[in-house]
């Protein structure tokens, strides 16, 4: 085994195997921004009424996770959760603490979607993006 192979073993034995795009990965709780089919910032998963575009998603959407951040408190995701439940997706609650992000929530799909438009753009966005 030459030098290279095995120093690439052992760091992957220390610290876990490689990762592809880890910025990526912590913005979207350990998602890929190809595979985001909707993500809501911390605020506006506060809002007192779930977002109607969500519930869309996890209704019609096939083979897709709904991403919690852990950061938030379970009262301002749980409306989340029931719907996903209601739906039969899925659902993890992402909890990192080496890292943080703006997104509270993150619809994502287990293949690429691509899709342009991935977040709602409201007032609370507005204002998450510009303290950012």
């Amino acid at each position: 085994m030459s030098e290279d192979k095995m120093d690439l073993y052992l760091q992957q034995g220390m610290y876990g195997p490689l990762e592809t795009k880890p910025d990526e990965r912590h913005l979207f709780l350990g998602s890929l921004r190809e595979r985001v089919v909707l993500a809501l910032t911390k605020g506006q998963v506060f809002r007192s009424k779930p977002y109607k575009e969500a519930e869309h998603e996890l209704k019609n959407s096939h083979n897709v996770t709904l991403l919690v951040n852990g950061e938030l408190q379970y009262q301002s995701y749980s409306p989340y959760i029931q719907m996903a439940n209601r739906y039969g997706v899925p659902f993890k609650i992402v909890s990192d603490l080496q890292f943080h992000t703006p997104l509270g929530i993150v619809i994502a799909a287990d293949i690429a979607v691509n899709r342009e438009l991935i977040y709602i753009q409201d007032d609370i966005y507005n204002r998450s993006v510009l303290k950012s």
